[in-house]
């Protein structure tokens, strides 16, 4: 079994001009055959896809993006299965153009979870089949409190990463229902401020405790740079994936143009039925709007930085000739 998983897709703004001129392949660059090789596809979408709404104004930002609907062939041409919705930019245009992202998502199989039209719906857990095994996708964030989700009104799966925090209690026990109906549990976390290398101190906390409570992999997101990554009781925590497709422009110390596809792949062995876990690291680089593997020198400076970040945890890494693996 493969899960493939990016971080932030967003394809708002440059990226949505680019795609008025170009296919839809075009921003995936050479990375659409590893896509091809995974059973489940998984990113967050950083941005809405609609072609309604105006620019959230009640509460303010810099930055809205938003692509236009017929850009939802951007998540088809990767065959991506589920996205994250549970994000700083799902309202970005309001609650017109989220419910037509939803509707869009939904007309073109693409499962989400995250946002809906009331908390019961923004936190519903994405169940699927693969490989004979059910995965359980759940998604939520620390970011924009005033978008919230309630039990009557529209928005975000948001959770207050504090002991006493809004929603804590509400995911620690959807979490452990969750876990009761799947093999294999996702716990994604858009969470905390766009920079550092190093996680911090409550999202390590948290991460152990889902962990502790039926998670079997937690899928970090929202920092732009990539994090090192941590086993913990045998189960995989990605601090943060980095960003994936963007137009930002990029900091010279902190390389938000650097990632990863992070593949997740379980094998069995047929005489012992006994599994084996490990997560293959494929470098990339974001150059021209568009994502595409690493090469020579820059493939040896993402890897190297990821082993640095990854010993930091003690978790033990291979060098492959185009990939890092990582170990339980």
């Amino acid at each position: 079994m493969k899960i493939l998983f990016v971080g932030d897709v967003m394809i708002g703004r440059l990226v949505n001009e680019i795609l008025k001129i170009k296919n839809p392949e075009y921003v995936w660059g050479n990375t659409l055959p590893i896509f091809q090789q995974a059973d489940l596809r998984i990113c967050n979408l950083e941005c809405v896809i609609s072609d309604k709404g105006e620019p959230w104004s009640i509460t303010p930002k810099v930055f809205h993006f938003r692509s236009d609907a017929k850009n939802i062939e951007v998540l088809k041409v990767a065959n991506i299965n589920i996205v994250s919705l549970a994000n700083n930019h799902t309202l970005d245009y309001g609650y017109e153009a989220m419910f037509e992202m939803l509707n869009i998502l939904k007309d073109n199989k693409i499962y989400y979870a995250g946002a809906g039209k009331n908390l019961e719906e923004a936190s519903q857990p994405v169940i699927l089949e693969v490989k004979n095994k059910k995965i359980g996708f759940i998604a939520f964030t620390d970011n924009e409190p005033a978008w919230s989700a309630e039990k009557n009104k529209p928005g975000i799966f948001y959770v207050e990463l504090t002991e006493k925090g809004k929603n804590v209690d509400y995911l620690k026990n959807l979490i452990k229902e969750t876990k009761k109906l799947v093999d294999y549990l996702i716990v994604s976390a858009h969470w905390g401020p766009n920079w550092g290398y190093k996680p911090l101190k409550e999202h390590i906390i948290f991460a152990h405790k889902f962990i502790e409570i039926g998670a079997d992999l937690i899928f970090g997101h929202s920092p732009h740079i990539f994090r090192g990554i941590e086993v913990y009781k045998e189960k995989f925590i990605l601090y943060s994936v980095g960003d994936f497709i963007d137009d930002y422009a990029v900091d010279e110390i902190e390389r938000n143009d650097e990632s990863f596809i992070f593949v997740y792949t379980q094998t069995t062995a047929d005489e012992t039925q006994t599994s084996t876990a490990i997560f293959e690291l494929y470098p990339v680089i974001i150059k021209d709007f568009r994502v595409n593997l690493a090469e020579d020198e820059d493939r040896e400076r993402i890897m190297s930085k990821m082993e640095i970040l990854c010993q930091e945890f003690k978790t033990k890494t291979l060098r492959e000739k185009d990939k890092l693996i990582v170990f339980k």
